[in-house]
């Protein structure tokens, strides 16, 4: 392989597929990752320079397993984005500790593990992105986020304590934190009187991603928040 290679994990319908078209589209062979073989095989079919990677990314040793077979298939990613997502709502009162724990091992464990995975290489070459989607859970706990919101805050500390270690080496660490709905059938759905401009769009989620991925060393960003003009925040 002659293009660069992009790994996505959390690849779905929303905004992992828009990720990977918008890679595909920048010259980017483009590694997908996710638990459901049906549909990153139909993402796979609908979109060139689209690769199916079935892995479990909790699971270190499947998502060790499933980053030797990007490499060996595709080469070393030059960028990597932390899409997968693991959430519960409800009052910490009420929720299932293994939930949370199951969210800490999405949200935490599986970004440190690709990490630790890829930075070497990426630090070798003297370049490199790292990009994590998060929300505004990682910013504040709210009642019946408890759930959630402890996961996306550790994440994005993460994040932050990997940007300020591989920035001076050549890699950059952003952390992107969507305040908004995403727009979904299933959230169309939920909010059937919301107005076209409620939800934020997959594809513009991924432009700004993108965009990050190529910004030049002397203009990096960590914190960036993507946001509908008519979001209160």
């Amino acid at each position: 392989m002659t293009r660069p290679v992009a790994l996505i994990t959390g690849v779905g319908p929303g905004t992992g597929r828009a990720l990977a078209r918008r890679f595909a589209e920048g010259g980017y062979e483009v590694a997908m990752l996710a638990r459901t073989a049906e549909r990153l095989h139909e993402i796979e079919q609908a979109h060139a320079n689209c690769h199916a990677f079935v892995t479990d990314v909790t699971d270190a040793a499947a998502l060790e397993r499933g980053l030797t077979a990007v490499e060996s298939r595709l080469g070393p990613p030059s960028v990597v984005v932390h899409n997968a997502v693991g959430g519960a709502f409800g009052s910490f009162l009420d929720i299932d500790p293994a939930v949370l724990a199951r969210n800490f091992d999405v949200n935490v464990m599986a970004l440190l593990h690709l990490a630790r995975r890829v930075a070497p290489g990426m630090v070798a070459a003297g370049k490199g992105a790292i990009i994590a989607t998060g929300n505004t859970s990682a910013l504040r706990g709210r009642a019946n986020f408890a759930g959630f919101a402890p996961t996306k805050a550790a994440q994005r500390i993460l994040a932050e304590a990997m940007a300020r270690e591989l920035g001076p080496k050549g890699v950059h660490v952003a952390y992107v934190i969507v305040d908004a709905v995403i727009d979904l059938p299933w959230t169309r759905a939920r909010y059937r009187e919301a107005a076209d401009d409620f939800f934020i769009k997959p594809e513009h989620i991924a432009d700004e991603i993108w965009h990050l991925a190529q910004r030049p060393r002397s203009a990096w960003s960590f914190n960036v928040e993507l946001r509908p003009f008519r979001e209160t925040w």
